[in-house]
């Protein structure tokens, strides 16, 4: 049930909501919108039509309109995003300490609300968090790296690791992990309709909200083939659901060095298609 209701007192029949609506199932009738019993399944519960309604009028899945953030004046200028966006870094320099359970609670949250496909809304963040979890996960990886490089196992175009184990015993040098405290792997199941942009796409909302939180983040390539491609059996140490497929992993958590500005990169390659 959509739960699909609509205060008359507040409702001014603006056609907002079925003007709006993805999947043209609300229909204006003369005491305003509605949605028809038969078309209820076709709903893709984006609650655009509450998102939309100037007046605060309409509920839909059990959702009152005044629980919503309110967003008038309170959206970033286009030069804040701006800044944002080009003043990102990835950060590989972290403070030894454990970010707040509530702080990472709230940054995973947020960063949830990022789109999927057909909104599917299936992601799933798999996070360790807490620095002495992500110790004995690292010397597990390495382990593990290290008896594939023993047994001439490691697959020929991943033998770069190696390298980095050998850094890793010899000088506790973490090339992997950087030292972070943090490290979220974003996953979806496999038959969802767009599993890895959709993880891909959270986890890009994940570092940019973390930036203006004064959170660091790089992207962890490396921690996310050890996982999925080299060590298997990490899935069952991180509990990660058989059907589900991991579209990347992040590292995270109060960064040890600050950027003063951005940087200075050529200009995009835009093509204007001429169809």
């Amino acid at each position: 049930m959509l739960q699909f209701s609509v205060n008359p007192e507040l409702c001014i029949q603006c056609g907002a909501c079925s003007g709006d609506c993805p999947t043209g199932i609300i229909t204006m009738i003369a005491t305003g919108p509605v949605i028809a019993a038969d078309k209820e399944s076709l709903c893709y519960r984006c609650q655009h039509c509450l998102a939309v309604c100037p007046t605060g009028a309409l509920s839909i899945l059990g959702l009152q309109p005044e629980n919503s953030i309110a967003l008038a004046s309170r959206l970033p200028s286009p030069e804040q995003m701006a800044a944002l966006i080009k003043g990102r870094r990835s950060v590989r320099h972290y403070a030894e300490e454990d970010l707040a359970p509530e702080l990472i609670a709230h940054l995973l949250e947020t960063a949830w609300h990022a789109p999927t496909g057909v909104n599917a809304r299936q992601v799933r963040f798999t996070v360790i968090d807490t620095r002495a979890k992500l110790q004995r996960f690292r010397e597990t990886i390495f382990q593990g790296l290290a008896e594939l490089g023993e047994s001439k196992t490691l697959p020929a175009h991943m033998e770069r690791f190696l390298p980095f184990v050998q850094a890793w015993r010899e000088e506790q040098k973490d090339i992997i992990f950087r030292d972070a405290p943090h490290l979220v792997l974003a996953s979806a199941p496999k038959d969802a309709p767009t599993p890895v942009q959709d993880c891909l796409i959270a986890l890009s909302y994940l570092e940019l909200y973390a930036q203006s939180c004064k959170v660091g983040t790089v992207w962890a390539g490396l921690a996310y083939l050890a996982v999925e491609a080299l060590l298997p059996r990490l899935r069952m140490m991180l509990e990660l659901p058989e059907n589900h497929q991991i579209g990347y992993a992040m590292l995270f958590g109060k960064p040890a060095v600050r950027y003063a500005r951005g940087v200075q990169h050529e200009n995009a390659p835009i093509h204007h298609a001429s169809c």
